[in-house]
């Protein structure tokens, strides 16, 4: 298992697409934070200093300039097509929908504007507290506005396929039976043997197989080989 992966969210598109995602859990997120934080005060202090040419009305322009680095910095970014800010795309994070799709202009507004909320009482507590509390890491902001920070890199659910000789399974077999055929076919490079004969002794009288553990397991990869079109 990766060791940036703190948990994982499976999350279904309206299409019926099974997504993984991995939710970001605190200390990724810190130094991401940490990192926007420092341009955002590097672009403050640059426009600042530009600003001040202009006087009185440049303080004006000051404030406005804070006002849309601090709360706007965010949402620009995020609704690009990396879904993520300068500091969260160097962390390797990106923010999603529940869904796993892309983030909504909407849900971008509200879950910086909460910002503000999650600050409480002081130094982001209630924020902290809340993705400590949760498994996929969500602060008061991702919560009111249905988001997910996430790993941008995809989960691999399934390994290569073991080469097995095909076999025809004993009865018809349902869409679902082989599906699930298989993903445990697909995952049998990624769990033990004992593990996997396990699994197999449990699924084969559901496929019509009578075996224990160590037979069932070639002829289920068999299965599954026939069922991938492999005659």
């Amino acid at each position: 298992m990766s060791a940036s992966l703190d948990t994982r969210f499976t999350a279904e598109t309206p299409e019926g697409i099974a997504l993984a995602l991995r939710p970001a859990g605190v200390v990724a997120r810190f130094y991401a934070f940490a990192i926007d934080g420092l341009i955002r005060l590097g672009v403050f202090i640059i426009s600042s200093i530009a600003l001040q040419s202009f006087g009185g009305l440049g303080a004006g322009f000051t404030l406005i300039a804070w006002f849309a680095i601090e709360w706007f910095y965010p949402v620009v970014f995020e609704l690009t097509l990396a879904g993520a800010t300068p500091g969260k795309r160097s962390m390797g994070l990106r923010v999603v929908m529940d869904s796993g799709l892309p983030i909504t202009p909407a849900a971008s507004l509200v879950r910086n504007l909460l910002r503000t909320a999650d600050f409480l009482p002081m130094l982001y507590g209630f924020g902290f507290a809340s993705m400590l509390m949760r498994g996929d890491f969500k602060r008061l902001g991702d919560l009111a506005a249905g988001t997910l920070v996430v790993y941008a890199k995809p989960v691999t659910l399934h390994g290569p396929m073991p080469d097995a000789p095909p076999q025809a399974p004993s009865r018809p077999l349902s869409p679902r039976e082989q599906a699930a055929v298989i993903a445990w076919a697909a995952r049998s490079s990624r769990i033990t043997e004992a593990r996997l004969a396990e699994l197999a002794a449990l699924a084969a009288p559901s496929v019509g197989l009578i075996a224990d553990g160590k037979t069932a397991t070639p002829r289920l990869l068999g299965i599954a080989q026939w069922l991938l079109g492999k005659r």
